[in-house]
């Protein structure tokens, strides 16, 4: 069925169901994972470029220590699973393209996440990056809640 199986994580709980379903999922194919953490840029507003560069190398720091602590996590519940995982994350102002994109270069047939389920106002307001990926992928994929 299904041979190579894409996790996007942004670490909260409600991903790491999304994963868990997949690695399960994964286990009972017979299919690899790759985990996928996507890293908002650093974005702000000053005049001082100094302050820029300072506050930019300390977010990247705390965010690519936040990005690999959540993929370590996928690899232990792979490992627990008996599921091989690769992963890495990338750095996007647009996440569901980075996913959409890994899906497509790794040669996933499968991306697993999870929805906050945000309905109406919300989800107009706030948007979607899981039904982006829906809108935009031509890989299948599986949605949890």
């Amino acid at each position: 069925m299904f041979k190579h199986i894409l996790l996007p994580t942004d670490g909260s709980e409600l991903s790491l169901r999304g994963v868990q379903l997949g690695l399960d999922l994964a286990k009972s194919c017979g299919a690899k994972v790759y985990a996928l953490h996507v890293i908002p840029p650093f974005h702000t507003f000053t005049y001082v470029s100094e302050m820029i560069a300072a506050t930019e190398a300390t977010y990247m720091e705390g965010a690519v220590e936040r990005a690999e602590r959540y993929l370590a996590d996928v690899r232990d519940l792979a490992e627990k699973a008996g599921v091989t995982c690769e992963g890495a994350h990338v750095t996007s102002d647009f996440p569901s393209e980075r996913i959409v994109e890994t899906a497509q270069n790794r040669q996933c047939d499968l991306i697993v996440m999870a929805s906050h389920g945000w309905r109406g106002f919300t989800k107009l307001l706030l948007g979607s990056e899981t039904q982006k990926v829906l809108l935009t992928s031509p890989v299948p994929v599986l949605v949890c809640h």
